[in-house]
């Protein structure tokens, strides 16, 4: 698994996952626990970069999953 996370694709899918998930995210806390502003906030913007953040971190490490696949079972080592 250490290998894994070595890769730099994977450590930037992972990056791009947290990024765009954070404001949100933190949104959410924040109005639940009633520290923002608006108690029902709708927060367009940071769930457009969740949404397109998630979508291409997930794409990245499904191709480097998928990269791995192959190459795993090109070698014959299963």
């Amino acid at each position: 698994m250490r290998g894994y996370f070595s890769n730099r694709l994977v450590r930037i899918g992972l990056g791009v996952l947290m990024v765009g998930s954070a404001p949100l995210l933190g949104i959410i806390f924040l109005a639940d626990v009633g520290v923002w502003p608006d108690p029902n906030p709708n927060p367009i913007d940071p769930g457009l970069l969740f949404f397109f953040s998630f979508w291409l971190g997930v794409i990245t490490l499904a191709l480097v999953f998928g990269g791995s696949m192959v190459r795993r079972h090109s070698t014959g080592n299963h």
